[in-house]
């Protein structure tokens, strides 16, 4: 079974909402950065990531199981849970053999316009910074045509 499908909303994040309101989860990655308005994501995508507990009944949820969510830096904004952005894109980093490079790329230049062209608010892990320096000239130059 699927749950409800973005195409009959015009906002991600109320589709988000509806999509996960049954659920105990957390938004998580390419999910999460969306939610957080940092990525715009892709025409007729149904698929969401998250952190849960157990698996859900959704098959277009794509439920990343953990113990507890205590390791897990979150946001309740009343109407669901979301990983920060600090933990999304760690999270991404961490797989980054399985990331959107993409989705990643074009939300770190987000994260990095909004806040005076500066990373400075981000914690990148240690074991991540490998990445982080790899994707993050791509992300600083994402909207320049000289790029």
């Amino acid at each position: 079974m699927q749950t409800v499908s973005s195409g009959t909303y015009l906002s991600t994040q109320i589709w988000m909402r509806d999509a996960t309101m049954n659920e105990q989860v957390i938004l998580r990655g390419v999910s999460a950065l969306e939610y957080l308005q940092l990525f715009v994501g892709y025409l007729g995508v149904n698929e969401l990531d998250v952190y849960a507990l157990s698996v859900g009944m959704y098959e277009n949820i794509n439920y990343h199981i953990v113990d507890n969510f205590g390791a897990i830096d979150f946001i309740n904004d009343g109407y669901l849970l979301c990983s920060t952005v600090n933990q999304a894109v760690n999270d991404l980093l961490a797989d980054f053999e399985n990331t959107d490079e993409e989705a990643l790329a074009n939300a770190l230049s987000n994260y990095y316009h909004r806040n005076n062209e500066s990373f400075s608010g981000l914690y990148i892990r240690p074991e991540n910074a490998k990445y982080f320096d790899y994707v993050r000239e791509w992300a600083v130059n994402y909207y320049n045509d000289s790029f």
